[in-house]
């Protein structure tokens, strides 16, 4: 992943849950200041919001430890989110058949960005 100099990220792979049901929540941090966007994810009341949360604390993190950025000029610059695996599983039907049951996993990146005054 291409970053600026300015810019710091952090990458969760392997989550449960599907892409679209993180891109919900996404959708409301992208753009945000860093801190609102924790407060944000604070109070939804959606299971996403959590390992969302937890990235983008990883994220600020890096930033001020890795990079020295002054963490209360971040902001939220992209949110990531893709496919990882599939967990296949099998669930017994009528008749001595089975029927498929896909578990997806997700993988979900956050940048932060220091903001130039």
């Amino acid at each position: 992943m291409k970053k600026g100099e300015n810019q710091a990220y952090a990458t969760t792979v392997g989550v449960r849950g599907s892409v679209q049901k993180f891109g919900l929540v996404a959708d409301m941090i992208r753009g945000e200041r860093a801190g609102q966007a924790v407060s944000l994810l604070n109070f939804s009341r959606r299971r996403s919001a959590d390992v969302l949360k937890k990235t983008l604390l990883s994220a600020i993190a890096n930033a001020e430890n890795n990079h020295s950025l002054d963490i209360d000029r971040l902001r939220v610059v992209r949110v990531d989110l893709g496919k990882s695996f599939v967990m296949k599983r099998m669930r017994a039907r009528a008749r001595g058949r089975s029927a498929r049951i896909l578990k997806p996993l997700s993988r979900v990146t956050v940048v932060v960005e220091e903001e130039m005054v």
